[in-house]
């Protein structure tokens, strides 16, 4: 049990399946406060590790597959380096016109994110700590689940 919870818990943040090349690729989006290199390959390794039993089982399970793992990472109010973006948009096999669209819509969302976030913090501060529920200040955005 302890085994299977392990490899379960540890859902990708999407996937693309590529039938024609028989290509599986897991979807990793991180955030990161800082654009420098090191960094970021921290935070890649870091993703890496995180799905590395996903990866091994699904190898195992289907070798004529081939499994690959990109990994999406995301700075502060929206920063992306571009390049990274497009070459991995690129491995996809997205459509050149299409990719534009898509770096959009993904720096739009982080920075909603972002925005939330921030909204929730400044409310939390300035309720102070008189007591209440913590909840009452946050945005309920799912089933009893608060930002």
């Amino acid at each position: 049990m302890f085994y299977k919870n392990c490899f379960w818990n540890q859902r990708p943040d999407g996937i693309v399946i590529n039938k024609n090349h028989r290509t599986l690729y897991i979807l990793d989006f991180e955030q990161s406060s800082n654009r420098n290199e090191d960094v970021l390959r921290v935070k890649k390794d870091e993703a890496d590790e995180q799905h590395k039993n996903i990866i091994e089982t699904l190898k195992a399970a289907a070798p004529e597959w081939t499994f690959q793992q990109l990994n999406f990472v995301a700075g502060r109010r929206g920063a992306v380096v571009e390049d990274d973006f497009y070459n991995k948009l690129e491995r996809l096999n997205v459509q050149a016109g299409k990719r534009d669209k898509i770096l959009a819509a993904h720096v739009q969302r982080i920075c909603e994110v972002h925005d939330t976030v921030m909204r929730s913090y400044y409310q939390q501060i300035q309720s102070g700590s008189s007591g209440a529920d913590a909840t009452t200040s946050m945005e309920n955005i799912g089933e009893q689940v608060y930002v």
